[in-house]
Parts: structure tokens; C-alpha cells; sequence
């Protein structure tokens, strides 16, 4: 990438831009997680659904030739994942991390199977809105060049925030999240409001695994994913079950995995593989440091098996 005479002031543009764009995954699979273990369940599945949610929103665009009806058949992909983890975990004396764990191989395994015929072919990509037209600078252009699905889930984590806050739906799944016991007490269907939540939240990844397919970095391959799923579970651990801290964690981390890039374009190559790690380094050091007794799982729900 070249800084185009910007020098070191190149550096935070890029960053920005990364952090934009490498985000975006983690914001909806963060969302789609935060709002399943809000209901007392934690889907560990998430990055086998984010990957066959890159794989058939991949697919279905290049057989259509739409990318938006690819972006909906991935949510509907990860949809059927969470139904399916839901289900399972509904069965008596069933862990539902063991299943999380199960079902990420399955989606892994399943769609690298597949996916091998749209490994080569070319499907068409997501648009993005140039919000940077009142620059004549390239660079700001490019930054500021912002996919639909970035401004969705900006919008998106708000909304969740006030749902669950302020509706009577939200209400439920904070309940059932709580307390079964107290829900079941109040006449609400416990496994019924879990499986819309983690359905919900499975429709949330395959999202997020569609735009690595279709917009960042924009194809099809058996890596593509990079362990962003499993990650985006520990960022919900790391924002305290807040969509809104999602948010913003998303936003750091993919600032940090956009940092080696950036470095790069300014002729700094020493330490260039550790600089690509840095987003798993955070978190690492995020974990650690917030690990305390004092902080340990502080605002998790109560019936989530991590917290028993």
C-alpha cells in the first residue's frame, strides 16, 4: 500500500480504514453472541457459523450474481446453525459448550467441503458508500470508503442496547437469562425464548461471515476466517454483555489488526508478523488483565455455564 506522500500521518488513516473494515465481523458475530448468552446460553459454535456463513453467502452470490441475497441466504446458513445448537442444548444433561465445540468443526468441515468448486471462481462484492467526496485526498476517499453492513451494525448495537433495555421482549431474555427457574415460575417458555436468541444471534454471524467473503477481503478460501469467530466470543466476555461495548471493542480490535498494514506502508518491517498478531495478543493481555476477582465475569448472566 503506498502513503501517497502522507507519511507517518498515513498511519492513523489506515488504521481507521482497518479498523472499519476487519471490525465488521467481529461487530456482528459480538452482537449475535452477546445477545444468545443474554438469554443464559453461550454458543462457542460461532466460528464454524461464521465460515459456512462466508461459504453459501459466497455460493449464492456467484450463482445469482446478487451479493445482497448472498449476505441473506449466509444469515439464514447461521440461522439454521443456531436452531440446530439450540435444540441440542435443550436435551437434558447436554453441555452446551461441548455442542458449541461440536458444531464448530461441523461448520468448518462442512463448508470447506462445499466451498472447494468457489475457491477460484469470482463472485461479484458488496457496494460501499464513499463518504469521503468532500476530500481530494485518495487516501481519506479509500478510508472513508464504508460498507453498508459496517453503518448496519453501528446502528444495530444501539437498537440492541434499547431492546433489551426497554422492551418487553428484552425483558424476557434478560429474565430467562437470570433466572429459568423465576421465568418458568412467570409462565415464559424457556427453551423457546433461548432458541430465538441464539437463532437470532446464529443469523448475526453468518452476516459477519458474508462480508469476509463478499466485501474484506473479498473471496472465498479455507482460511478466511483466522479464528475471528471464536474471538468475537471472548470481545463479548471483554465488553461485559454490553452491545454497545461490543461496538467499540470491534472497532479496537480491528484497529489492531490493521496496524501491521499500516506500519508497513511507511517502511516498517521489522517485527511485521508480530504486528499481525496483535489483535490476539490483545486479547490475551485483555483477559489477563481483566481476570481479577473483583472483574471476573462482571454483568454476566447467571444461568450462562461459565459462571455455575
Amino acid at each position: 500500500m503506498d502513503d501517497g506522500g502522507l507519511g507517518w500521518w498515513g498511519v492513523p488513516l489506515a488504521v481507521l480504514a482497518g479498523a472499519i473494515r476487519v471490525s465488521t465481523p467481529f461487530l456482528f458475530v459480538s452482537l449475535g453472541e452477546c445477545l444468545t448468552e443474554k438469554s443464559g446460553r453461550i454458543n462457542l459454535g460461532l466460528e464454524g457459523t461464521l465460515v459456512m456463513g462466508a461459504m453459501s453467502g459466497y455460493a449464492v452470490a456467484y450463482g445469482t450474481g446478487n451479493p445482497w441475497a448472498g449476505v441473506l441466504v449466509a444469515g439464514l446458513a447461521g440461522t439454521v446453525f443456531g436452531v440446530l445448537h439450540a435444540a441440542i442444548c435443550s436435551l437434558e444433561r447436554v453441555n452446551d459448550i461441548a455442542v458449541g465445540i461440536a458444531l464448530m468443526l461441523l461448520g468448518t468441515g462442512l463448508a470447506f467441503f462445499l466451498g472447494k468448486p468457489f475457491i477460484q471462481p469470482q463472485a461479484p462484492q458488496l457496494p460501499s458508500l464513499a463518504l469521503g467526496w468532500w476530500s481530494d485526498v485518495p487516501q481519506v476517499q479509500s478510508a472513508l470508503r464504508i460498507n453498508a453492513l459496517f453503518l448496519a451494525g453501528l446502528l444495530l448495537a444501539p437498537l440492541l442496547v434499547w431492546a433489551l433495555r426497554c422492551t418487553r421482549w428484552g425483558m424476557v431474555v434478560r429474565i430467562v437469562g437470570e433466572s429459568a427457574e423465576a421465568a418458568r415460575a412467570m409462565g415464559y417458555p424457556v427453551n423457546a425464548v433461548r432458541m430465538a436468541a441464539t437463532a437470532t444471534g446464529g443469523f448475526l454471524a453468518g452476516v459477519g461471515g458474508s462480508f469476509l467473503s463478499l466485501y474484506y477481503p473479498g473471496s472465498w478460501n479455507e482460511g478466511l476466517s483466522s479464528g475471528q469467530g471464536i474471538t468475537a466470543v471472548a470481545l463479548v466476555i471483554f465488553a461485559r454483555w454490553d452491545p454497545m461495548l461490543c461496538f467499540y471493542a470491534a472497532l479496537l480490535f480491528g484497529g489492531a489488526g490493521a496496524l501491521g498494514p499500516a506500519l508497513q506502508s511507511v517502511g516498517v518491517t521489522q517485527g511485521y508478523y508480530l504486528l499481525n498478531a496483535a489483535p490476539y495478543i490483545l486479547t490475551l493481555a485483555i483477559m489477563i488483565a481483566t481476570s481479577s476477582s473483583r472483574h471476573r465475569l462482571a454483568g454476566a448472566p447467571a444461568e450462562l455455564s461459565v459462571t455455575r
